[in-house]
């Protein structure tokens, strides 16, 4: 957005020049256009509201600004205390229509209309007020009383199209009507939401994103438009997305039960994803690291210390230091770079994980199990067959093999989010089924 641009929006809201419909389209398409114009808008509103007393004209300027903001609680108020002229009236019924006060919008219209407000305008909006009331027949009626330019414009096709559309008339006139209020106005928030209604009705919900995304440009933004565009979003994991078109109408209606009930849906859904993600990711980790280190080629000098050191996963590696590896006897340089370029291949290091193995409790010491149960401890904990529950533990705690896991407590276990007794009851039924148990039992 041109500084130029900015700079317009600002004189528009805060001049003492004439202010009226012209001026009021102009904002709406500037924002369409550029929604990184409403920022400047909004400031520039504010500006207005901290200049202090204001004249009648001066309330009736900012009520509108408030309105197409869609704070119309507060554009109530400032107009109520307007000029009272034409404009004054035509957007305070445009307020009471936004709050559902509709009898009070159309005596608002009635008197915009004796006011000296655009006639076919008052009609047009009177029109929206009895539909919305239940009145559709009586809103086809103002319609077909108009007759002229106005038949040609966005509003009259938008509203004539959708009043058929209760009426239960024809679908291909309704989409015909709402694209011609299109062609007039691209940007004609009405007309983009009942076509994207249409696109989402047949499932195509690539086009109701776009022509959605298109109406909520518009200020001030539709509600039902918000509602569905956040619930495409969902629907794609945009979760953010969502959140944000959940927060424009909780701004305007802070008690808005969808919105409120969805936003709290989006907001676990992205966490939800995340956790997710995260899963997966730990899940892909906990497979690398349960590959035996008998599965690559190793010189008989480095396989043999690795075995004395208890070392049989590349987990193992990654849960000791080189310093300790080098420490060992017969372990020398050259076995450290062998190892270290088989650790390289699979995207691990040696020692990455060495701070979790120094910061747990003291082993327990397996040396009196028979061969046979030591054995057992350098097979993968796969081999349990775990519940996918019992597994997740087991991943999120690094725990490789069947030694890792028998070095820890049924209280450590416990501890693991969403391990309960019944997972703690079949990894010792398990175990014992070997003739092992966890440690401290």
């Amino acid at each position: 957005m041109s500084q130029a641009l900015s700079v317009d929006l600002r004189e528009l809201v805060l001049s003492n020049t004439t202010f009226g419909p012209q001026e009021i389209e102009q904002i709406q398409q500037t924002v369409a256009e550029d929604f990184s114009a409403f920022r400047v808008f909004r400031d520039a509103v504010q500006q207005l509201e901290t200049k202090g007393e204001l004249t009648p004209a001066e309330k009736t300027r900012l009520g509108v600004c408030q309105y197409l903001l869609g704070r119309f609680p507060d554009a109530l108020e400032t107009l109520s205390h307007a000029d009272g002229g034409a404009l004054a009236q035509f957007y305070k019924g445009r307020t009471l229509f936004a709050l559902g006060r509709y009898d009070e919008a159309l005596e608002a219209y009635q008197a915009a209309a004796k006011a000296g407000y655009d006639a076919d305008q008052c009609a047009l909006a009177r029109a929206e007020a009895l539909r919305y009331q239940g009145r559709a027949e009586e809103a086809l009626k103002v319609l077909d009383r108009l007759s002229g330019a106005v038949e040609q414009t966005a509003e009259y096709l938008y509203q004539r199209g959708a009043t058929v559309a209760v009426l239960g008339g024809s679908r291909q006139e309704v989409i015909a009507l709402y694209q011609r209020a299109v062609e007039a106005d691209p940007n004609h928030p009405g007309a983009l939401f009942g076509l994207a209604l249409e696109c989402d009705r047949y499932g195509d919900d690539e086009e109701a994103m776009r022509l959605l995304e298109r109406a909520v440009q518009r200020i001030p933004a539709h509600v039902g438009a918000l509602l569905n565009l956040g619930i495409l979003y969902e629907d794609h994991e945009q979760y953010e997305r969502a959140q944000r078109c959940y927060e424009r109408i909780l701004e305007v209606y802070p008690n808005h039960p969808k919105a409120r009930l969805y936003y709290k849906d989006a907001v676990a859904s992205q966490s939800q994803l995340y956790d997710e993600e995260a899963q997966r990711r730990q899940d892909r980790l906990a497979q690398v690291l349960s590959i035996p280190i008998s599965d690559f080629e190793l010189s008989v000098r480095s396989r043999n210390c690795l075995q004395r050191l208890g070392i049989h996963t590349l987990g193992d590696l990654t849960r000791i230091t080189e310093q300790q590896l080098l420490a060992s006897k017969n372990f020398g340089e050259t076995s450290l770079v062998e190892i270290r370029e088989i650790m390289r291949s699979k995207g691990l290091q040696i020692g990455q994980f060495a701070h979790q193995a120094q910061a747990t409790a003291p082993g327990m010491d397996t040396s009196a199990l028979s061969p046979e149960k030591q054995s057992l401890l350098a097979r993968p904990v796969t081999e349990l067959n775990l519940s996918v529950r019992a597994k997740r533990c087991m991943n999120r705690l690094g725990i490789t093999t069947i030694g890792e896991l028998i070095q820890h407590t049924g209280d450590q276990l416990l501890e693991c989010k969403n391990f309960g007794i019944t997972s703690l009851n079949e990894v010792r039924e398990k175990l014992a089924a070997l003739g092992l148990k966890l440690r401290g039992d």
